[in-house]
């Protein structure tokens, strides 16, 4: 029960800095262009550190042997739930979007940080990485209703692709960095949660909260992203041996995160509907709070 309650806090915490963030944007404190901004310090500082430090880890043949396990298993889950997704939202292109695609890097690292430890960190990059990956050729492709492309000149300049980069070879050559980088990328890194939520309420304030709260087709895209698809990706990590234990508890954190806020982002510099890819985030973000401890308390009593 000790990961249950360290859960609940952690959710408690990151409430709190959403509603900081609602507060901020409401008071005109944080206008619409700072919150660009402020987003974009989270996708080009806060989360590219986050990942490098998880990298910044011993090199054994244990963790090789691990991380090739979590890319393998990472690919799976994100094919399982982009065809699930497909299936059930093929005339929605955002609804599609948004369920394929949960939010590991913003929201899944603070919970994992606070339940299993940093070092856990080190086991979703493959995720975050595929995901990014996929997001940018896969789920623009799906918004934009056209054939998928693969711009690996693109993939290879996102900042997410370069920070899984630069770790992986620091992991491989365990080549020594200054104290003073490192101490400067473990601060940024600490960053990420409060920049995360502040940044996920700046979208709550955003939103008509009854029309989102009243609308069916939220609810359908909150319990495929929450719910049936966690549920398949239990089923898929029950195959991987229990002594890989850290492993199963990052990804099934990671692919149990609600709806990631990067299909609202999209959805703008495509100029589909905007609003309603941010209800999508905000509904399901909220309803998180209730289904990662109760799919906690399910996988301890497994």
């Amino acid at each position: 029960m000790e990961i249950l309650g360290l859960l609940f806090e952690k959710l408690q915490i990151m409430f709190l800095f959403m509603l900081i963030g609602v507060i901020l944007f409401q008071k005109n404190i944080i206008t619409e262009a700072g919150s660009k901004s402020i987003a974009n310090l989270l996708i080009y500082l806060t989360l590219p550190c986050t990942i490098i430090n998880s990298f910044l880890t011993e090199r054994t043949s244990d963790k090789l042997y691990n991380f090739l396990v979590s890319f393998l298993v990472s690919v799976l889950i994100l094919s399982i739930s982009i065809f699930i997704s497909q299936k059930c939202f093929s005339k929605n292109p955002i609804g599609h979007f948004a369920a394929a695609f949960s939010n590991p890097g913003f929201f899944g690292i603070p919970l994992i940080v606070s339940a299993l430890g940093t070092d856990s960190v080190f086991y979703i990059a493959p995720f975050i990485a595929c995901l990014n990956i996929l997001q940018w050729t896969y789920g623009v492709a799906v918004l934009k209703n056209e054939q998928v492309e693969i711009n690996f000149i693109k993939i290879i300049k996102s900042p997410f692709s370069i920070s899984f980069m630069i770790g992986l070879v620091l992991f491989l050559s365990q080549i020594p960095i200054p104290n003073t980088f490192e101490t400067v990328i473990n601060t940024s890194a600490s960053l990420n949660t409060p920049i995360a939520m502040i940044v996920s309420g700046i979208y709550l304030a955003k939103v008509n909260i009854t029309s989102m709260l009243t609308q069916i087709e939220f609810y359908k895209i909150s319990i495929v992203r929450l719910l049936l698809i966690p549920a398949i990706s239990l089923l898929l990590l029950c195959l991987v041996p229990n002594t890989l234990i850290d492993i199963k508890m990052s990804l099934f954190l990671a692919a149990a995160c609600p709806v990631g806020t990067n299909v609202a982002m999209y959805a703008q510099l495509h100029g589909k509907n905007y609003i309603y890819a941010v209800q999508t985030v905000v509904l399901s973000t909220l309803l998180s709070m209730v289904t990662i401890p109760l799919w906690v308390l399910i996988i301890q009593y497994l």
